[in-house]
C-alpha cells in the first residue's frame, strides 16, 4: 500500500512528522478522512482531534484549535493556529480553549458566528470525553 507523508505544524513546534498511511482531520464541515491518492485540496479546520495511523499501524493523536491542511498528491500539511499532542493535553488546557470560544461566541454579532461556536465547544467536550480527561 502506499504511503504519505504527514506535517502537524503549530506556530511553536512541529507536532507529528512522518509516513503515515491515513488521517482523519476536523474539518469545519466533518471530519474527513485522507488516504494515499486523495484529491489535492485546502481544508479549514476545526477544533478537535487529528487521528493518523503511521506505516507500522500505530495511531497518533493531537488537538488542533483550529487551522487549516494542505492536501497535495504525496501528504498532508496541518497548519494549526493552536496543536498539542493529544498526551499533552490537560483538562485545564482543554477548558482554556473551551472559555476562549465561549468568550468569542458571547462577543458574537452574526447568528452564524455563534452556531459555529457553540459547535466547536460541543466537539471540544467530545474530546475530552474521548481522551477521558
Amino acid at each position: 500500500m502506499a504511503n504519505m507523508v504527514l506535517e502537524l505544524l503549530s506556530p511553536e513546534r512541529v507536532i507529528f512528522s512522518g509516513e503515515i498511511e491515513a488521517v482523519t482531520l476536523p474539518g469545519t464541515s466533518g471530519d474527513m478522512t485522507v488516504m494515499p491518492g486523495h484529491a489535492p485540496l485546502v481544508a479549514l479546520l476545526q477544533a478537535g482531534l487529528v487521528v493518523a495511523t503511521d506505516v507500522q499501524g500505530h495511531g497518533h493523536r493531537a488537538f488542533v484549535g483550529g487551522g487549516f491542511a494542505e492536501v497535495t498528491g504525496t501528504g498532508v500539511t496541518v497548519f494549526a493556529e493552536r496543536a498539542l499532542p493529544a498526551e499533552e493535553l490537560t483538562r485545564e488546557r482543554l477548558e482554556q480553549e473551551i472559555l476562549l470560544l465561549e468568550t468569542i461566541r458571547d462577543a458574537a454579532r452574526s447568528e452564524d458566528t455563534r452556531r459555529e461556536r457553540d459547535l466547536s465547544i460541543s466537539r471540544l467536550r467530545q474530546v475530552q470525553a474521548t481522551l477521558a480527561i
